[in-house]
């Protein structure tokens, strides 16, 4: 019987132990030895590249701070969106500032429907092109590209046809009657109010719209907010230095209208317009937990008593 060298016995039994008799400070492969404390290092900016990986691409956690979508959401409840639902994008803005970014929106699995509960980004107020602020909003899908929407004595008509109010809204008892102008409604100069709103329509990409003097200020932010150049010269309408041809201008994105469940306490697509493809975010997707925020922490004690625990692990519907 051949008899095994002894180097190669000890080579083996130190290799099946893990151990190492060399003290040079470089591996077997000659590379020189990282330090405990670089390994924890490069282990924690892996860490990080993986979470900033699936908060920008795929998962993200919200806080709601408003009753605005009560009683679907409350107040304190922390959520869960999914990004990649409507199509995830690159950053948005430098974090934690209000600094935009141009960005890129990858192909999502699904369009907005209408009852999807969504967060988005704020497009800014009705006579505003752009929010100063980065803001993420959360509201109901109501209409959808190419809809009509009208609201009646509180009820909302989707092309003609009447929506059951949801189980989860809420009403108040006093209506506004139509005639009864708020000048803070969208668009300006509608003379409608929250209870008693539109017809509009919700423009979809490729429509023809008419623009003239009569209705310029009602579209002048909407192409503004398309990234042209718009202003009156005369009786002609000047989009990107050129006259309007035929006097229509041609929409480029898809547009939604949101409202939130609350209905007379949210601050929504009736008072600052349509949100477009480019300021989906995301989905609201789950429930992960849940307390009363009116709490302060310096009552810890009272604040982990009013967990709502039959709210934890809610689908968002």
């Amino acid at each position: 019987m051949a008899t095994i060298p002894k180097k190669i016995i000890k080579k083996k039994e130190l290799h099946s132990r893990g151990g190492s008799t060399d003290t040079t400070g470089k591996d077997e492969n000659g590379k020189e030895k990282k330090s405990k404390s670089r390994e924890l290092g490069d282990a924690l900016v892996y860490a990080a590249i993986v979470a900033f990986f699936i908060k920008v691409f795929f998962f993200e956690a919200y806080r709601i701070p408003t009753g605005s979508m009560e009683n679907t959401l409350l107040v304190g409840d922390f959520l869960i969106v999914t990004k990649f639902t409507y199509g995830s994008t690159t950053p948005r803005n430098i974090p934690f500032t209000n600094v935009r970014l141009p960005f890129v929106k990858l192909p999502g699995f699904k369009d907005p429907q209408k009852g999807d509960v969504v967060v988005f980004d704020y497009p800014g107020g009705r006579d505003e092109v752009q929010s100063p602020e980065v803001l993420n909003y959360i509201k109901r899908c109501v209409g959808t590209p190419g809809d009509t929407i009208q609201i009646i004595n509180k009820e909302i008509y989707i092309n003609g046809v009447k929506e059951a109010f949801p189980s989860y809204g809420i009403k108040q008892p006093r209506t506004k009657q139509a005639g009864e102008s708020d000048m803070n409604m969208f668009p300006r100069g509608s003379g409608w109010n929250e209870d008693n709103y539109g017809p509009l329509y919700i423009p979809k990409e490729g429509d023809k719209i008419t623009v003239n003097p009569a209705n310029y200020e009602q579209w002048k932010i909407f192409i503004e907010r398309e990234g042209k150049e718009v202003r009156l010269d005369g009786e002609s309408v000047i989009v990107d230095g050129s006259p309007l041809p035929n006097g229509e201008y041609t929409v480029e994105k898809n547009y939604y209208f949101m409202m939130g469940d609350n209905r007379n306490n949210s601050f929504d697509s009736r008072f600052w317009g349509y949100v477009s493809d480019d300021d989906i975010v995301g989905e609201a997707l789950i429930i992960y937990w849940s307390w009363d925020a009116n709490i302060p922490f310096s009552k810890f004690g009272d604040l982990l008593a009013s967990i709502r625990w039959d709210r934890i692990g809610m689908p968002i519907r």
